[in-house]
This record gives structure tokens, sequence and C-alpha cells, in this order.
């Protein structure tokens, strides 16, 4: 990546042509070729250079930027970008996304998309990529070694050590060979750290909301409660979601065994933080490790506050647990490919607001195009759509809704310049229509 805070990529020599129509809305317009270095993209926050690199070679013009943009200069970037990339700290708001005339997918470099109103990019017919599989080993390693850490109290000697006091005790450490290890939601991330922990002679449950086949020895738990009884550490892997919101709270604290470990690396929403440190400080807990917090500082900087700053044997880490060169690499290729699909052939599948579906690829023939809409999921649509392309050859199609929104890809030979710009803008005229393209 650059030294310099923004970088933006002149367009290739010679651009690579990809003909098709990228842009699309509800106003009729007329269709004309286009080659890829039209696609304008916007990267902030330091996107991996794997991305930067996978979408330069597409001949896109990409505009990178080392940090999030404050509001009013990103409202002014991206009104005529067809394309962007965030990680967690920019927030794209309804009023941002309305500024966005030309805006047609958002790439997220990271795990979550909670900084993106999904609702609101959907009705605008923007599709939105995250990475949700990318980071988890190395997830999984940062809470084995915060395991170690927290049984051996090897944060407060390191803090003593720093201020020159010798404090060696054995009292309260533990090894973690022959522990319970309870993991709450064992999906990538916990069944990862299952066989980690398990190699290490943990013994371990977990405890999910639909039954899950186990690894190694593990087994699962049939209720939360049940799983804090058993558990010496208790480590939280759970999506943010309306039923996870506060789901550790005081009264799940005091059902953990007295002098037991709690991690989460998951959410800030999922613990309740007050009840935490009073279980911290009244020593109930014997330790906790904590990477995501409900409110984070929006730049690096001493911004963070937290009831939790100076309980005992208590790990504060700043959202790092995915933060590996691994980690972002991956992420990089993964969802610079989906928005290259997407772009280039209008595959929507890994989409988190977004009716999944994908076609064979694209034939590229005179005379053939992929026809993709967007539109509202209410009866009788399909009807009308068939009947616009009653008189061509639809070699395949395929449709699928999510909410209230659907999507359909159709492939059509045989069709002449004027039948194109005709079956555009009959298509775009439909009173459902969110979001036209044919690509040719």
């Amino acid at each position: 990546m650059p030294a310099s805070a923004t970088n933006v990529a002149p367009p290739p020599p010679v651009p690579r042509e990809r003909q098709g129509s990228f842009g699309g809305s509800t106003r009729v317009k007329t269709l004309k070729p286009f080659d890829t270095c039209n696609i304008k993209i916007l990267l902030l926050e330091n996107v991996n250079e794997t991305a930067v690199t996978a979408l330069r070679a597409q001949g896109y013009q990409v505009e990178t930027h080392a940090k999030a943009l404050a509001e009013d200069v990103l409202i002014e970037k991206i009104r005529d970008v067809h394309c962007i990339g965030i990680r967690s700290k920019t927030k794209l708001t309804k009023k941002i996304l309305d500024a966005a005339e030309n805006l047609r997918v958002i790439g997220c470099f990271c795990i979550g998309t909670n900084q993106v109103d999904l609702e609101h990019a959907s009705q605008k017919g923007i599709a939105v990529f995250n990475s949700p599989f990318s980071n988890s080993r190395s997830v999984a390693e940062l809470v084995i070694a915060e395991i170690v850490l927290l049984s051996r109290q090897l944060g407060d000697r390191n803090m003593e050590m720093h201020q020159g006091i010798w404090s060696k005790v054995s009292a309260n450490c533990y090894e973690i060979r022959g522990k319970t290890l309870g993991i709450v939601g064992y999906g990538h991330i916990g069944s990862q750290l299952s066989v980690l922990a398990e190699s290490m002679g943990m013994r371990v449950r977990f405890y999910d909301v639909v039954p899950l086949m186990p690894l190694g020895t593990s087994k699962q738990i049939n209720t939360l409660d049940e799983l804090l009884e058993v558990s010496d550490f208790v480590t939280l892997h759970v999506p943010e979601t309306e039923e996870t919101k506060n789901m550790i709270g005081e009264h799940q604290l005091n059902k953990m065994k007295k002098g037991s470990f709690l991690i989460n690396a998951s959410r800030g929403t999922i613990v309740q933080i007050p009840a935490l440190a009073k279980a911290l400080r009244s020593g109930h807990l014997g330790g906790a490790a904590v990477d995501v917090f409900p409110k984070e500082p929006a730049a690096n900087g001493k911004f963070f506050e937290s009831e939790l700053i100076g309980c005992p044997n208590t790990l504060l880490t700043p959202h790092i647990g995915g933060s590996t060169e691994e980690a972002q690499s991956m992420i990089g290729v993964e969802v610079s490919q989906a928005l290259i699909k997407f772009i280039n052939n209008g595959t929507t599948i890994g989409a988190v607001n977004y009716p999944e579906v994908d076609l064979r690829a694209i034939r590229y023939e005179e005379n053939s195009i992929r026809l993709c809409y967007t539109h509202l999921n209410v009866p009788g649509v399909l009807r009308q759509i068939t009947d616009i392309l009653a008189d061509h050859n639809v070699d395949k199609q395929f449709s699928d809704s999510k909410g209230k929104i659907a999507y359909l890809m159709a492939d059509i030979s045989d069709v002449t310049p004027e039948q194109i710009q005709e079956i555009y803008r009959r298509v775009s005229e439909t009173p459902t229509n969110i979001v036209c393209r044919v690509l040719y």
C-alpha cells in the first residue's frame, strides 16, 4: 500500500474491454458499450493490497484511502462511484447511500456488515458482500492465546513487571489441560477453536441454537445455562442479532463457576459490560478477555473508555481478532472476487442483503446479452418479464427473492442492437423495477 493517504490510479494505457451496461436505474437511458476503465471504485480504510491489485487488473479506476473519511467528504466522494470497499469504521447510512447516485455494490472487507444500512441498500438495488470466514483461524488462535494468558494471570504479571514490581506467585494459576472450554456458537470460528483446544488437552462443550455435528470428542449442550455452569472458560462466537444482544448479563454471569473466565471476540453488544465489570471486581470471575465493545473509537488514539479498565486479570484488545496479515490477505481476495463477479457477470452468490443468484458464465458472443433485473418482490412480475421476452430466445434464466426484493438473471441470444434497447426500456419501465442492468 502506498505511503500516501490517497492514491488514485490512472486508467491503464490499454484498458480491458468489457462491453455491456453496468449502470441501471428507474430512469430509462440509452445503453452503450463500456470499457472496464469506466468503472469507478473507492476503497477506504487501507483495504489489503491483494484486493487493490485484483480490481486494478480488471481495468477499473481504483481510488484508495488509508483511513475512513469524514461524512461530508464521503458524501462527495461516493456520488459517482459504482463500487465502494470499506472495513469496520466507515458507516454507510441512509443519508450516505442516498447521495450515491451510481453505487451498485458494496464490499465489506471484514466479517461484520452492521456498519451498512442493509435494508436501505437492498431497497436501492445495492448488493453488499463481506468475508464471513476468512479470518476464522486468526480469531481462534487469539482465543487460545487468551485462555493461556488468563489461566496464568500473565496480563497482570506483565503490567507489574513494566512497573518494576517482581511478583512471583502460583496461587490461582493453572494449566489449561483437563479444563472445560464452553463455546457459545459452533460455527467456523467455534469449530476451529474446538479442534485447537482439544489438541491442548481441554474438554470441549458447545451450545448452539441448531443441532450440529461435533468435531473430535466435543459435545453439544442443550441450554446456555448448562454450558455456563460446567465450563471453566466460556468463549462467545455468535453474530449480532436481536436474539444475541445483551445475551450475557448478570444472570448468566452468576451461572458461571466461581473463578471461571469469559472471552468475547464476537460482537460488542453480546455482553453487558457493567455486569461483567461487577463480576470481575467482586472476584466471582477469575478474569476476562474482551476484544469487542458496544462503542468503539472511530480512529486510533487515546479515545477508549470502559468500565473494564482496571479490572483484575482482564485482557482488553482493540478489536484485533482478525487483524493478521494472513487474514487480511484472504479477505482481500475473497471480497474482491465477489465484487468482480457481480460487476462483470451479475452474480450475487454470497451477498448478505440480496437474493443469491448465479448462472453459467456469460457467452461472449455477438448478439447475446445478460439481463440482471432487481425488482420489488410482488406477484405478477415474472409474467410481465415473460411477456417482454416472449419473442426472444432465452438460453437460461434464474430468479430468487429475499424479503422485499427479488433478483432475476436471464441470458438472451440472437438479439439486435435495437432489440437490446427495447428490452432494456420495457424492463426498466415496469412499475416494480429497482435496477435493470444489461450486460453484453
